[in-house]
């Protein structure tokens, strides 16, 4: 049997997300059966499955590339810069549907809940760095812990992805996002 490269296996690796992030936002997770994985992706459950140990390990493994790439933004321009983007861009925003998810599943699905804080700590990590880069600078309220300052900002985050996938994305959520930002800024 012929060797497969390493970039043939992360690219495979990649198709089988691309296809199972849309899947997942579609018919959420006990909607993306293995035979819908198997249509989006194009590939076997065999394909699919030799990547990820079952169904629930594809979606951690989604819903941590996907808050990765929120640490990424969160790291240089802030939780808020995230919050604004998805607003101007929410069809670029693949993440909505895993995020609700997500949230669903913290609920009601305790394994769940522990492997997701095991995998969503470099989002959080993210998050306090930048916080305390702020605060150091001056720009953040010093009269509010950060730990208090992470879950407001989280609050308004699961907010905002609430309301616009269920399509109630009003004409004032920008302004609603300056007022959060200026909420968390230095008083002088």
């Amino acid at each position: 049997m012929p060797k497969v490269s390493e970039d043939h296996l992360a690219a495979r690796r990649s198709q089988i997300l691309d296809g199972a992030r849309s899947c997942f936002a579609e018919y959420g997770y006990d909607g993306a059966t293995v035979r819908r994985l198997e249509e989006v992706t194009g590939l076997s459950r065999g394909a699919i499955f030799h990547h990820f140990k079952d169904k629930d390990g594809l979606f951690l493994a989604l819903a941590h590339e996907d808050a990765t790439r929120m640490a990424d933004v969160v790291a240089e321009e802030g939780l808020v810069q995230v919050m604004r983007d998805l607003l101007a861009q929410p069809e670029q925003f693949d993440w909505l549907g895993t995020r609700l998810e997500i949230a669903r599943r913290l609920r009601t699905d305790p394994e769940f809940r522990r492997s997701w804080s095991q995998r969503s700590a470099e989002l959080t990590d993210a998050t306090l760095a930048r916080l305390a880069r702020q605060k150091s600078a001056g720009r953040l309220r010093d009269d509010v812990p950060t730990d208090v300052l992470i879950e407001y900002l989280d609050l308004v985050l699961d907010g905002l992805v609430a309301r616009i996938a269920s399509g109630q994305a009003g004409d004032n959520l920008s302004a609603v996002l300056d007022l959060v930002e200026e909420s968390v800024r230095r008083r002088d």
